[in-house]
């Protein structure tokens, strides 16, 4: 387990990295707000998520499939898949899961107190794909520990899953300018910026497509695609109404926002 730690997070660092670098040099908008205290919000976070879901919870999703294995949990102990299979099966199936997750936080209020935090970022970089409120990290652990012990994937493919989800999440974040013939391509697999961007756009018909982390499928399958934003890209605005002031959009402030009584982004228009 602690090879698998260390593989996510070097998989972390690299991604942040390469990312961070093409937004340097083929920036697809120009930025609003600078790095610097953004910066420092999105990636404090990062840290604060880690710290409390290893101290609140006794086991991660890696450690439950190997608890699965062992005692035989879930529908792929019955089954003896090849192992590049069972991350295949690990992949599609928790992106679906992460995909329903995703539209539930925006729908049910109490969930979207804690997942607005997320969108009340004002500019998007590959350090927003890790902004995410630790009670809303909580509640997708606890799903994705039900999930794999239900499952029972094998703890290989579960480490590969994290890798790939978290990369997806950075990549898709990004602001990076993609060919559109490639994005074109792209976009028929896995999510790419411009796809997801849209999802962060201030307009809630708008904020309400695209929810998908990795795998596009989804949001085609469901109906909540949307191709472009209506601005278009350059143009389009980023973030909530509610929240605009990026005084009031510091790590504290953050932390506590869930508990700020403000409607926000709940409404198809």
């Amino acid at each position: 387990m602690t090879s698998g730690y260390t593989l996510r997070v070097s998989a972390f660092l690299v991604v942040l990295v390469v990312v961070a670098l093409w937004e340097f040099i083929a920036p697809r908008r120009r930025m609003l707000t600078g790095r610097r205290k953004r910066w420092f919000a999105n990636l404090s976070l990062v840290v604060i998520d880690n710290a409390v879901a290893r101290v609140l919870f006794p086991v991660m999703p890696v450690g439950m499939a190997f608890i699965a294995k062992e005692k035989g949990w879930g529908l792929l102990n019955f089954v003896d898949f090849p192992w590049l299979a069972e991350v295949a099966i690990a992949v599609i199936v928790l992106d679906l899961v992460i995909y329903l997750q995703h539209v539930a936080f925006h729908f049910l209020p109490l969930l979207w107190r804690l997942h607005r935090m997320h969108h009340s970022d004002l500019d998007l970089d590959v350090t927003s794909g890790n902004r995410f409120h630790p009670l809303e990290i909580m509640i997708s652990l606890v799903l994705k520990l039900g999930v794999v012990a239900l499952i029972g994937v094998d703890p290989g493919a579960v480490i590969a899953f994290e890798v790939i989800l978290n990369s997806c999440s950075m990549f898709s974040h990004g602001n990076v300018r993609l060919p559109i013939p490639i994005d074109r391509y792209l976009r028929l697999l896995i999510v790419t910026p411009d796809m997801h961007r849209v999802h962060h756009s201030v307009i809630p018909r708008e904020t309400n497509s695209n929810y998908g982390f990795c795998l596009t499928w989804w949001d085609r399958l469901f109906k909540t695609y949307r191709e472009q934003p209506e601005a278009g890209h350059e143009a389009m605005l980023i973030g909530l109404k509610e929240f605009r002031d990026p005084e009031r959009l510091r790590l504290l402030h953050l932390l506590v926002q869930p508990f700020v009584n403000r409607k926000s982004g709940m409404t198809v228009d």
